[in-house]
């Protein structure tokens, strides 16, 4: 399966600090390298490519020098680039995921991967449970209702490539977890600090 990870929004959320958001460093490794190397130890994963843009010229110039395949789309919009990205790639199906989930493990990717059944399903969508969420210090900005729980999305899914870039409607079906590595999206510069506060801690004996 191909993976896109996208690294090409404007990052306004985290404020103005100097560094693209993709390129914030958690345990001293950038945010978008630490979601690569989940991807590429997966047993699924036979290709990544990042999506950049005008607005990660520093994330796409440091991809390149460690070899990472990139492609550069408008940064518009997420569905802009997530179709022009589609494009470049050939798999039936995709997954996608963003580039602030720094404490992304393999073993996440798989037992996600593992769980879609291409052909019955058309799209999955990796949600936590919003407990998990506000446990770790999060409060979430959007949650969705579902077998009498709140879950927040995270932004792991898988999605039929073609049917996407055609415009037809994707049933979803969700992938429900409680992994905390899931529950810290960085978005803002206290998430950011969480999310190394989370990564010290489990280097911890």
């Amino acid at each position: 399966m191909e993976a896109l990870i996208n690294a090409g929004g404007k990052g306004t959320r985290m404020g103005k600090c100097g560094i693209e958001k993709p390129m914030q460093l958690v345990g001293g490794v950038p945010t978008v390298q630490r979601v690569v190397d989940a991807l590429s130890d997966s047993r699924h994963i036979d290709r990544i490519l990042v999506s950049v843009s005008d607005n990660t010229l520093e994330t796409e110039r440091y991809l390149k020098e460690v070899g990472v395949e990139t492609i550069r789309t408008s940064g518009e919009s997420f569905m802009d680039d997530l179709h022009q990205s589609f494009r470049a790639m050939h798999g039936n199906y995709v997954l996608t995921c963003p580039s602030d989930l720094p404490m992304l493990k393999t073993e996440i990717v798989d037992g996600f991967i593992d769980f879609f059944q291409p052909g019955a399903m058309e799209s999955a969508i990796a949600v936590i449970d919003e407990d998990t969420v506000r446990r770790v210090g999060i409060t979430p900005s959007y949650t969705r209702e579902h077998n009498g729980r709140n879950w927040v999305l995270s932004g792991l899914c898988i999605m039929n490539r073609q049917w996407t870039i055609d415009g037809i409607y994707l049933e979803e079906v969700l992938y429900e977890t409680s992994s905390e590595e899931l529950a810290v999206n960085v978005n803002t510069k206290g998430e950011l600090e969480l999310a190394r506060t989370m990564e010290a801690v489990s280097r911890i004996p």
